[in-house]
């Protein structure tokens, strides 16, 4: 246990960035999650509505340096690549 009064903050702190992680990446995973039973699904319209939340969560987890901002754009990118191949299987 910390015994200096700058210490003890700091765990307080990190404490809190962790909790504020853990929610973020949750909530970034269920977006992709979901985005991806779309997906399965063949639904060309709910898997692009799902696409859209799923880049903005993406995006705002890269904002709070939650991800790296490289991983979040191989995410999209990935995410972008099974949307367009769905199109296509749709035509």
């Amino acid at each position: 246990m910390a015994n200096i009064k700058s210490a003890k903050k700091r765990i307080k702190v990190i404490n809190k960035k962790t909790q504020r992680n853990r929610i973020t990446k949750s909530i970034m995973k269920t977006a992709i999650r979901r985005f991806n039973e779309a997906v399965e699904a063949g639904d060309v319209n709910l898997a692009t509505e799902k696409f859209r939340y799923a880049e903005k969560k993406i995006c705002q987890a890269a904002a709070k340096n939650t991800i790296h901002k490289n991983n979040a754009a191989r995410k999209i990118s990935k995410l972008a690549k099974k949307l367009q191949q769905l199109k296509e299987a749709a035509i």
